[in-house]
């Protein structure tokens, strides 16, 4: 592997967003490390585990899922009050928002794609993954999720765009598992009408992730994981995860769609490696992933170089190693994982469930050399404040539902 490491360090603000995101306190540790003043901003509606850092100041603005335009100026206005020399969106909504801010004329250097077709529509990147040689699931493309039909049961309907605006607000509606076509119809209102949809094959298997920082299609480190436990066992993020080694082949075709992209910035390429061993293209998140926290607890200061090399810092790229078998863990995930499991799946198709008895041995059990999400030293009560957090929130999202 490949580290970018900088020789020079240019200083100043940055401003990441939003402070919710999972990958928010490593990503501005990672900075404050590397000796930048970190603002994170705040949607009004939200308290975020950052509020308790001692080293990174939070903004509150505008939540972009209660009016966008607004959410846009104020990221704008932000921008220009902390002279910030530059801006790194941590998830969708804020990449949608920070471009639009920039193309309205806020002054900042933008941390990462300006590719936004890319960066937020699931279409071309697996058109792009399926050129360079990746395996891609069959993917039905639909104009609307009201004309969705499908076969060969069960598949996986997703919205096509991570991020949807819809009567002047955000939304990122979710993707669902159908066991058979009741289960479509009932999952087909939850995404608002005129938004593309994608109906594929469910895929069982276990999550990897390949990781890296790309300049002008050129990839200058790599690193990977493996899913440990996901929060819910139906498919979501980690709530733990260890590190593997790369695997050449597939870091091959993924630099391919990188370079056919001229790709700059950090990226996370996620796929589902099924029983038979294929390792099935899922999606492309252009900005931090949220399991940030087990690739600094290998070194790896990935927000750091990619704000570095947004700025023109000076870089070289010394061979590095990577530890595999690292395990990182979410305290508050783990927990949620936990409650999930005892729920039980939300669908018919959901065929291979995590025993209970598993689950809390799992998650109980705490191993010498366990890192953790959120961990630090300088900053020790974001850690309690963020696990509070993530399973308070959980719980509400359940009595919501039911």
């Amino acid at each position: 592997m490949n580290g970018a490491l900088p020789e020079r360090r240019p200083g100043g603000t940055v401003v990441i967003g939003y402070a919710n995101a999972l990958s928010a306190p490593e990503v501005a540790w990672s900075l404050r490390d590397a000796g930048y003043d970190v603002v994170a901003l705040a949607r009004r509606t939200t308290r975020p585990a950052l509020r308790r850092s001692r080293s990174v100041r939070v903004a509150e603005v505008t939540a972009p899922e209660q009016d966008a335009a607004r959410a846009v100026a104020d990221v704008a206005r932000v921008l220009d009050e902390a002279g910030a020399v530059a801006v790194f969106p941590l998830d969708d909504a804020a990449l949608w928002v920070v471009h639009r801010a920039l193309a309205g004329g806020a002054t900042a250097r933008l941390v990462g794609t300006a590719d936004t077709a890319l960066a937020l529509d699931k279409r071309r990147q697996l058109a792009l993954a399926g050129e360079a040689g990746l395996d891609v699931p069959a993917t039905a493309v639909h104009d609307d999720a009201a004309a969705v039909s499908a076969t060969g049961f069960p598949v996986v309907l997703k919205p096509a765009p991570a991020i949807v605006e819809h009567d002047g607000r955000l939304a990122r509606p979710a993707a669902a598992v159908c066991a058979d076509a009741a289960e479509l119809a009932a999952a087909a209102p939850s995404i608002p009408a005129g938004v593309p949809v994608l109906v594929q094959p469910y895929i069982e298997g276990v999550g990897e992730g390949l990781f890296g920082l790309a300049r002008d299609g050129e990839v200058l480190t790599w690193s990977a994981h493996r899913r440990v436990r996901m929060a819910n066992p139906q498919g979501s993020g980690s709530s733990a995860c260890v590190s593997i080694a790369v695997d050449g082949a597939l870091a091959e075709a993924t630099a391919r769609m990188l370079a056919a992209a001229r790709y700059d910035g950090l990226f996370m390429a996620e796929f589902l490696r099924d029983r038979d061993g294929t390792p099935w293209f899922m999606e492309l998140n252009a900005r931090p992933w949220g399991s940030m926290a087990l690739a600094r607890r290998c070194g790896l200061e990935y927000p750091a170089w990619a704000v570095d090399q947004a700025l023109g810092a000076d870089a070289a790229a010394p061979a590095t190693a990577v530890p595999a078998g690292v395990l990182c863990r979410n305290l508050g995930l783990e927990v949620v994982h936990l409650l999930m499991v005892l729920r039980g799946p939300r669908s018919a198709a959901i065929t291979s469930w995590p025993s209970r008895r598993r689950a809390l041995g799992d998650v109980l059990h705490v191993r010498r050399g366990d890192t953790w999400y959120n961990a630090d030293a300088q900053d020790r009560w974001v850690l309690a404040e963020d696990a509070r957090q993530t399973v308070v929130g959980a719980l509400a999202r359940a009595v919501r539902r039911s």
